[in-house]
């Protein structure tokens, strides 16, 4: 059963960094990927939620949803620190 989840939660993280890309890569901004990953955290996170309580059928199985969205918000924190990182070494380096 742990298998399970934890497959879920890769997925979870891998779909939401996945839309953070495809949101970078229109807009050409690193911080809309990270905002576009910051605001699917509580998506994906009460989707993990839900799909946990069908499988256990427990109402404590409403924390592996919030685990999924804090795993998520670290992750974008994560992003949105490269991108000013990116930034400042951008206009560091333009005259």
């Amino acid at each position: 059963m742990d298998l399970l989840f934890y497959i879920l939660m890769g997925l979870l993280i891998v779909v939401a960094n996945v839309l953070g890309f495809l949101s970078f890569r229109k807009k050409k901004s690193l911080y809309s990927g990270a905002l576009t990953v910051l605001l699917m955290a509580p998506v994906l996170g009460g989707i993990g939620g839900v799909i946990s309580l069908l499988v256990i059928r427990d109402a404590f199985a409403v924390f592996y949803g919030l685990q999924v969205a804090y795993f998520l918000l670290v992750n974008s924190a994560i992003i949105l620190v490269i991108a000013v990182i990116t930034s400042a070494v951008r206009n560091y380096r333009t005259p």
